[in-house]
């Protein structure tokens, strides 16, 4: 794989963790429970910490980082504010958006973890997957409490 490959891979996933910290701030500020509320701006904070480290690694290998999420991710908060307009911004509501996201995100970093990375950046991108999962498997379990309560 060459630098281009990697840096525009890299880029990608950068939009990635753009889309997912706007999506957790977007739905911390739509959810009712504060707990909940809590746990989305950490899940926020982390999701930009993890932009920025794959912003270094752009920049390591010469390339220039996006900064800013993708198009797709803009449509899925306008969805949630659309939809929680129409359902009164409920909290199951709203998590099930949410995970939707989290869906999404789970996608690019397999699509990037199927790639022929180079060793460095593979091992960064595994990492932050795990992540991902954890953000995943989290929002799918409040999903699923909302859902039997």
């Amino acid at each position: 794989m060459n630098n281009d490959e990697v840096i525009s891979t890299l880029n990608d996933l950068i939009e990635t963790c753009k889309d997912g910290e706007e999506g957790f701030r977007t739905c911390a500020d739509d959810l009712k429970d504060t707990q909940i509320k809590s746990l989305f701006m950490n899940r926020a904070q982390g999701c930009a910490q993890a932009a920025g480290e794959l912003q270094q690694l752009v920049r390591t290998y010469g390339g220039d980082p996006e900064t800013s999420s993708g198009l797709g991710g803009a449509l899925h908060r306008r969805w949630v504010d659309l939809k929680s307009l129409v359902t009164g911004k409920d909290d199951k509501s709203i998590l099930n958006e949410c995970e939707r996201g989290e869906d999404v995100a789970v996608r690019s970093y397999r699509t990037a973890l199927e790639k022929n990375l180079p060793v460095d950046v593979r091992n960064i991108v595994e990492r932050q997957y795990q992540g991902v999962l954890q953000n995943h498997d989290q929002v799918k379990r409040l999903r699923e409490q909302f859902k039997n309560a």
